[in-house]
């Protein structure tokens, strides 16, 4: 009787769940909640890929969106002197942008090759560009040659080729969830500069049902939303159509870019997004999205120096995870199809580290800490966290006088795992007194103890030579600790 009971109830329960309709209100959207496995998952691959690909061009300018490659359209025709002076000189005054266009081959494109990068790389979800603010689409889309008058996706312009599909194919073919970034607006699309209702309802709305029933996404990361609100964008109406009818309402994870006044808000629908060291309170779901190098798009003009060392990535990762979050981590292929070796070789490291660490990554949520710091006076906070114009790899470093970060934390379940930057013979947790439990590093089998002092617990390691720790950072791992 009571399995009869049980199953009813299942029966019951699913039911409600399959029956729910979701207003096209954020009151009625926020009751949806985010489907769990994105918080879970922790690291995804960002593409950023289009006809700006071609010039792929910008100049390297720390911490501000000048240096994005991607904006090369914009940034010409504003009359940013930087980028029109390199226009000028290379392509000619008189070049127009869409020209590029015919230079945009993708000819050596190989979507089994790229896949298997981000499984190597240690990502369990993919976003691609389907179309960018300059609104050239990556799959064949009616909407924008109908709208732009002329070829302006890659399947009836220059490549031929469903560049979308055969990616999404090739990428869950490695057992990896596949998403999109769609911009809600495109620069001098002849419709939006016109009439932009109208390309609210007849361009945007038609082409977003197309891309999302076809291809099937796991993620849609809106864009390009800061021109008109909510309500403009009818972006309340279109969500419901997603987590109602369509193919994925289910499983989609959609971001917080839906209007001018929606960013960071809606957290019952949307995950909340920064970029480029940002950070969120691990209270709500929040992804950080940067490049390997200052753009997103690929950039010509960024050398060695620009690039993030493969160390500096995973302390990225490592600190966003510590924090709560996901990074979304971009690479900006080239426009013959490569994605350049340096970034590919970035993402095998990571992959690398995860073999080993991924315990204390994936399935994870933030400790009661985030970090421990040393003595000394820690970096002043900008905007909304210590991340915002500093990177972990600088507040690991000893400094005279100033706090350091010390470890990072992370929990699952009972077990803590404490990730230390850099080698030391001894890891003193302050104000720790571990329930109880193993204590051990993640990929050696050397037995190590650890001991009360006081409020703090002490693991002492130095019976182990740093070769005999396999990873940096390595994690030590506090088995029903909590």
């Amino acid at each position: 009787m009571k399995k009869t009971i049980f199953f009813l109830s299942f029966l019951f329960v699913s039911f409600m769940s399959d029956a729910q309709h979701y207003e096209a209100n954020w009151e009625s959207l926020n009751k949806r909640g985010i489907p769990a496995w994105f918080h879970q998952d922790k690291f995804g691959i960002f593409i950023h890929w289009g006809v700006y690909s071609v010039p792929s061009y910008a100049p390297v300018i720390p911490n501000s969106g000048e240096s994005y490659a991607e904006w090369y359209w914009y940034r010409i025709r504003e009359g940013n002197k930087r980028f029109t002076a390199f226009h000028d000189s290379v392509y000619g005054k008189n070049f127009q942008y869409q020209g590029f266009e015919s230079m945009f081959k993708a000819e050596l494109f190989d979507p089994k090759q790229w896949a298997d990068v981000f499984k190597r790389s240690g990502a369990k979800y993919v976003v691609l560009t389907s179309k960018h603010h300059e609104g050239y689409c990556l799959w064949n889309s009616a909407e924008a040659d109908r709208d732009w008058g002329r070829a302006w996706n890659a399947v009836t312009g220059t490549p031929q080729r469903d560049l979308l599909g055969d990616l999404t194919n090739a990428v869950r073919a490695e057992g990896l969830k596949m998403g999109y970034y769609y911009s809600l607006y495109e620069w001098f699309n002849p419709l939006w500069r016109t009439d932009k209702q109208k390309f609210v309802t007849e361009h945007l709305f038609p082409q977003f049902k197309d891309l999302v029933t076809k291809y099937k996404p796991s993620i849609i990361f809106s864009d390009g939303e800061w021109e008109l609100s909510d309500t403009a964008w009818k972006s309340p109406e279109l969500l419901a159509w997603l987590f109602n009818e369509s193919p994925v309402a289910k499983e989609v994870v959609v971001d917080d870019r839906w209007g001018g006044n929606t960013r960071g808000k809606n957290t019952g629908a949307t995950y909340t997004t920064s970029e480029y060291g940002a950070g969120m309170d691990p209270n709500v779901i929040w992804e950080e999205s940067q490049g390997i190098g200052h753009s997103y798009g690929y950039n010509r003009n960024e050398q060695l120096n620009d690039y993030k060392t493969s160390n500096a990535l995973i302390l990225t990762l490592v600190d966003v995870v510590a924090r709560g979050g996901n990074l979304l981590l971009d690479i900006g292929p080239a426009a013959d199809g490569t994605i350049p070796v340096i970034m590919q070789q970035r993402l095998i490291d990571i992959g690398d580290w995860l073999q080993v660490n991924g315990d204390a990554i994936y399935g994870t949520e933030a400790w009661k800490q985030s970090y421990q710091w040393s003595e000394g006076k820690k970096p002043e906070k900008k905007g909304e966290s210590y991340m915002a114009g500093y990177s972990a790899a600088e507040l690991v470093k000893p400094k005279q006088d100033a706090a350091h970060v010390e470890y990072f934390f992370t929990r699952k379940g009972k077990d803590l795992f404490c990730i230390v930057p850099a080698y030391t013979p001894q890891i003193r947790i302050k104000d720790f007194k571990p329930a109880a439990g193993k204590v051990s590093i993640l990929g050696s089998n050397k037995t190590i103890s650890g001991r009360q002092a006081g409020n703090d617990f002490i693991i002492d390691i130095s019976s182990l030579k740093p070769a005999e720790i396999f990873t940096t950072p390595f994690v030590v791992r506090l088995q029903n600790a909590l």
